[in-house]
């Protein structure tokens, strides 16, 4: 039986940099190493980082923390965060992605141009998510959060609108709904979009649907938090319903090979090649 790893399937290269940040810190130093929420929606790549020292803390216990070093994800992290952290004299280590920082600074610019806040901020993404959170805060929490055409209805069309977007939602969803708005903008009301989502995450819903499509079987390696997991996987279920999404190689059942000439195994961006590569030696053993 033919397997084969997805070459595109795992870290993005927000998350690659955010792990080198944290194994060259841990390394290179004795003191604690603290994270802000999960390095990666992966249980079992936060379980290999913490074995080196990688301490993950919430917003909660953050406020206990002083004197000390704070890694900040690939996600981002709102203006407060790094407000407290110096109040705490917390040294930060800030592994943001370049892709998210960029946005930051755009919607930041944005809001401070307009004094007056005439205009309304939209964030086209999933309201609670870590990045959303930090993009939100560039407005001192005013931007208004949009997961769906449902809730695009609900904007105010007299006024001014601009229109961004969460890294890692579909270009298809936030064509839809840019469609919408401009189609129901009032006369004297301007509607300005800024299309920024990662293209390195976007084009992997194409080539996960091919790859998808070219085998019997597919086993998606995936952390049950993460939303680009759950969007990638199904993808792969609409094209091939042999498809079974798997934390780790302990959840694989051999039923689901029966009748198999061919297995693929692929994940999301926060997926490690190492646990892809697990999965596959699990089956050749069995």
């Amino acid at each position: 039986m033919l397997i084969e790893i997805d070459n595109g399937s795992g870290f993005c290269n927000g998350v690659t940099t955010a792990i080198r940040k944290a194994e060259e810190e841990l390394s290179a130093s004795n003191t604690p190493l603290y994270c802000l929420g999960d390095i990666v929606h992966n249980g079992r790549e936060c379980e290999r980082l913490k074995v080196l020292g990688l301490i993950s803390v919430n917003k909660d216990s953050l406020s206990k923390l002083h004197d000390t070093k704070l890694l900040l994800r690939a996600h981002g992290e709102p203006p407060s965060t790094y407000r407290q952290a110096e109040r705490q004299n917390i040294q930060i280590i800030d592994a943001t992605c370049p892709v998210v920082l960029h946005i930051q600074k755009r919607i930041k610019a944005d809001y401070d141009a307009d004094p007056e806040h005439k205009k309304q901020i939209v964030i086209y993404g999933k309201n609670g998510h870590a990045e959303v959170i930090g993009l939100v805060g560039q407005t001192e929490g005013n931007a208004i959060v949009i997961e769906n055409l449902e809730d695009a209805q609900k904007l105010d069309f007299s006024r001014n609108i601009q229109l961004y977007s969460q890294t890692t939602k579909s270009l298809e969803g936030f064509r839809e709904i840019v469609s919408y708005i401009r189609d129901h903008m009032q006369e004297g009301a301007e509607f300005n979009y800024f299309d920024t989502i990662c293209r390195q995450v976007a084009n992997r819903m194409p080539r996960i649907r091919e790859f998808a499509e070219q085998h019997d079987v597919i086993l998606f390696v995936c952390g049950k938090k993460s939303s680009n997991g759950k969007v990638l996987f199904s993808e792969c279920l609409n094209v091939n319903p042999r498809s079974h999404m798997i934390e780790d190689a302990s959840e694989i059942d051999n039923t689901w090979f029966e009748g198999a000439e061919s297995v693929g195994i692929c994940g999301a961006t926060s997926t490690p090649k190492w646990l892809m590569e697990q999965c596959r030696d699990a089956i050749l053993k069995k």
